[in-house]
């Protein structure tokens, strides 16, 4: 069993990414079906928090079903973070992440995300701030550094543990980097077989199937996996993760029908949380993703993300899993 705080994990748990845009409660919600066992909401500015950005309380949304999950928050301000933390508890999550990684121009701006790599004693005391403003587990997500001439990761996390954080993610590429050329998971071994480190190490970057999913738990030795990209209307792949552990094989690929069934799932879900004109809105994004590589489907794909109503929608949908129901 891996624990963080008082939640306890299985003994190789597969986490979701927080990612921007994407990792809203409907799409949490179909991964969770799947396999995830640790979720972490979309970040949030602990600066929005504060001044009570709608936007920004909309990501506070958590549901029982989702546990255990963690809210993430990122900002470059001790005070702002601190307060943050406390509006965060109060919705009571299982764990409060910490955000030092996102390499977006926007967030590295405002000395927050992984704008912090280049500041070790800052993320310190943003970190301190954190954990004296909740009473959950704090966790964070990094890079290995700012670029290939200052990776510190090595002290990042020593010095992370030292001030009270109970797990790291590692993501395995610098800020240079951003989400090019490949991930670098030697680093993250290196964190994870220092003598010092007592804390769970996940590892994240480039997981996109079962062979390398196992291939680096066994190389890399880490406690666990967290998978962004490859999660993206492909919810299976924890299942399939988990399957090939166990047994060497590969489960069936899902069927079209499984696509769309899964596909009306996240559009309901979204639709419920959103209301229908947003959550129809921002349900264009991952229709493409749910039927990657299908020949002759712009057609269908254009009725998809232009049709306004949630009736039609579905309509269109389930005239996928017959038309298409041989792919």
């Amino acid at each position: 069993m891996i624990k963080i705080g008082n939640i306890q994990l299985p003994e190789f748990p597969l986490l979701l990414a927080p990612m921007e845009d994407v990792s809203d409660p409907p799409f949490r919600y179909v991964c969770k079906q799947y396999g995830a066992d640790l979720m972490y909401t979309e970040f949030i500015s602990s600066e929005g928090l504060i001044r009570d950005a709608i936007k920004s309380r909309q990501k506070l949304d958590i549901f029982d079903y989702e546990r255990p999950i963690g809210i993430q928050i990122f900002g470059g301000d001790e005070d702002a973070m601190e307060m943050s933390a406390k509006i965060v508890d109060a919705t009571n999550p299982d764990l409060v992440d910490i955000n030092f990684g996102c390499p977006v121009k926007k967030v590295v701006c405002k000395g927050a995300g992984a704008g912090v790599l280049k500041d070790v004693d800052l993320m310190i005391r943003l970190t301190k701030a954190v954990v004296k403003g909740t009473t959950k587990p704090v966790t964070v997500k990094t890079r290995l550094g700012w670029d290939d001439t200052s990776i510190n990761i090595m002290e990042v996390a020593e010095r992370l543990q030292d001030v009270g954080v109970q797990a790291l993610t590692i993501h395995g590429r610098t800020r240079a980097q951003m989400y090019k050329g490949s991930a670098n998971w030697k680093y993250i071994a290196e964190v994870k077989n220092n003598q010092r480190i007592k804390i769970p190490i996940f590892g994240n970057g480039d997981i996109d199937s079962p062979e390398k999913a196992l291939e680096y738990k066994n190389t890399y030795g880490v406690d666990g996996i967290m998978i962004g990209r490859a999660a993206i209307g492909y919810p299976w792949v924890f299942n399939e993760i988990k399957h090939f552990f166990k047994t060497g094989d590969h489960l069936p690929k899902p069927t079209m029908q499984n696509r769309v069934e899964v596909c009306q799932t996240h559009l309901k879900k979204s639709v419920e949380w959103k209301g229908e004109k947003l959550g129809l809105l921002e349900m264009r994004n991952h229709y493409a993703n749910y039927f990657k590589g299908i020949a002759n489907f712009k057609e269908t794909r254009t009725k998809l993300v232009t049709l306004q109503n949630y009736n039609e929608l579905h309509d269109v949908l389930e005239e996928v899993a017959h038309n298409f129901a041989a792919v």
